[in-house]
């Protein structure tokens, strides 16, 4: 797992993406304060990960339910928006 500062997580942000999408989890701070964490959206479907994230996996500190999001406020977007 790697933290980034914001501003560079901007510069980087393709890099950050592709290292996501092949298992890593990225957290990217806020003036040196964890606010966000970055997965991929097959988060906790794959089977093989990186030593790194399995271990976190294994650590107990995953939570597959505080991934879960409240979509009861969001209006729906427009069909043509979706593709």
């Amino acid at each position: 797992m790697q933290t980034i500062n914001l501003y560079e997580a901007k510069n980087q942000f393709s890099k950050l993406v592709d290292a996501v999408e092949n298992g890593e989890v990225v957290i990217i701070a806020r003036n040196g304060k964890p606010a966000v964490k970055l997965v991929p959206l097959s988060y906790g479907e794959r089977t093989e990960w990186s030593p790194e994230v399995q271990r976190f996996l294994d650590s107990g500190e995953y939570d597959p339910d505080a991934f879960e999001i409240d979509r009861s406020d969001v209006l729906p977007a427009p069909e043509r928006d979706l593709f």
